[in-house]
This record gives C-alpha cells, sequence and structure tokens, in this order.
C-alpha cells in the first residue's frame, strides 16, 4: 500500500519509526489560534471556535487547542525533533500556522535542527470582512529543510502564494480541513515518488493530495473519529486513482 494511517499520540507514534524514511513533513499542528487569552484557550473546545451553524457534518472536536503559546513551542520542538530524525537529508518541513504563532512555530521548528527557508502564504477568498480593519484572509506556512537542498533531485518551480476556501458543507469532514488543492501543490516539494508524513493528519487531505500527486503517505491522528474518515478517503483515493493498466497487472 502507498500509505499507512496510524491511530494515536503523534510523539509516541513517531518514536516508534525508522530514521530517514520520509523526504517531507506537511502538518497543520493545533496552533490554538483562536486563543490569545487563558479564557479563550480554556473556555471553548475547537469546535465551538471553528464550527459555525450551517455545517453539514458531524464535526468532532479536537484536542491540543488549549496550550499556551510557551507550551505549544515546547510540543512542536519535541514532536518536530522526532520529524527531523525520520527525514533525509535534503528533505523539508511545512508547517501552517497563523500570525499569533508565526513567531513560536519559527522559533520551534530552528530548535529542532530545521534550517528556516521562509514563509508561504495561504489566502482565503471568503474570510469574513472586519469593519475598519484589515481582514484576517491568510493563514501562512513555515517551511523549513534538513540541510541544504539539491534542486537537481526534485526540480520543481512552487509558489508562495496559494488562494483557496477552505472546503464547506458536506465536502467538510474536519473543522480545520485544508483545500485538496492547496495540499496538492504542497506535496510537490517532496520527489515523485517520495513519501510524505503528516503526524496531524485530521481527515487525511494531505494524505488524498501526497496519493493523487504520486507520493506515498505516513499519517498519524490521535482523534479515532477523524483517523476513521482519514482511513476512508485515502481508501477511495486509491481506488479513484488505480488505472485499467494497474488492475491488469495485480491480477
Amino acid at each position: 500500500m502507498p500509505f499507512s494511517l496510524h491511530q494515536g499520540d503523534a510523539l509516541a507514534v513517531l518514536a516508534g519509526l525508522p530514521d530517514g524514511c520520509v523526504d517531507s513533513v506537511i502538518t497543520d499542528p493545533p496552533y490554538n489560534s483562536g486563543g490569545r487569552t487563558a479564557k479563550e484557550r480554556t473556555a471553548r473546545s475547537a469546535k465551538q471556535k471553528y464550527t459555525s451553524a450551517d455545517a453539514k457534518n458531524d464535526l468532532a472536536d479536537f484536542t491540543g487547542e488549549n496550550m499556551d503559546q510557551r507550551s505549544y513551542g515546547f510540543w512542536l520542538t519535541q514532536i518536530m525533533t522526532e520529524a527531523h530524525r525520520m527525514t533525509k537529508t535534503g528533505g523539508t518541513a511545512l508547517l501552517f500556522t497563523d500570525w499569533r504563532q508565526l513567531p513560536t512555530t519559527t522559533d520551534a521548528i530552528q530548535a529542532a535542527g530545521w534550517l528556516w527557508r521562509g514563509v508561504l502564504a495561504w489566502h482565503k477568498p471568503q474570510a469574513r470582512p472586519q469593519k475598519g480593519r484589515f481582514t484576517q484572509n491568510c493563514e501562512f506556512i513555515v517551511w523549513a529543510s534538513k540541510g541544504p537542498i539539491d534542486g537537481s533531485r526534485n526540480p520543481v518551480y512552487l509558489p508562495g502564494l496559494y488562494s483557496a476556501s477552505q472546503p464547506s458543507g458536506a465536502k467538510r469532514q474536519h473543522i480545520t480541513q485544508k483545500p485538496v488543492s492547496v495540499m496538492r501543490d504542497l506535496v510537490k516539494i517532496s520527489p515523485e515518488g517520495g513519501t510524505v508524513l503528516d503526524f496531524c493528519a485530521g481527515s487525511g487531505s494531505t494524505g488524498v493530495a501526497a496519493l493523487l500527486e504520486g507520493r506515498d503517505f505516513i499519517g498519524v491522528e490521535k482523534t479515532e473519529h477523524y483517523a476513521s474518515i482519514a482511513a476512508d478517503r485515502l481508501t477511495e483515493t486509491i481506488r479513484e486513482t488505480l488505472t485499467q493498466g494497474d488492475l491488469i497487472l495485480t491480477a
């Protein structure tokens, strides 16, 4: 199978996986974007922060959204250290964040041993305007590498700005789900045939994108509800991408 999906705590799962087994780490960690104060962090769950009344699916809560900034930075440093060990030399890491956690994310990724390369932007066209203020319609993607990058190994030219709306209605299966169109571009930083790791896999969008773009995928998801959704989406993607030639070869 071109993917493996583990249901459990990411730190525990990653500790049991071998060195140098992935080419890129691409993930959306629980960066507590709704919690600037102690009250905001502890009074509301992730579901209460991010879900409106028009959600068509049952969007389960997930843990990790109640950490303060120092605790988040400590946790992220720990897990990105494990991810660094698992990544091949010259491999890459891409982490979603917002403006509040951007400095902490860049600190943590460097403390874990990565070489910070820059920041990408994901523009969300349908963000709510705010009277008298600038619209907060961007998330950011901190990217880094494990040592020098050999451009000849993966000669792609990727943009630094991406624009797409978050899935909505029946297509939205996770509270903080990312559009597959954006993820398909991002996974191209991994060489064709390489392996992408997402240790906060959610509903599996990173994995779906990786499979569609000819990459293998390792996913870890702590919440059983979302791990089940991710497994279904990944399996369905495999079915959809099988060609007639694949079926003949398998037979």
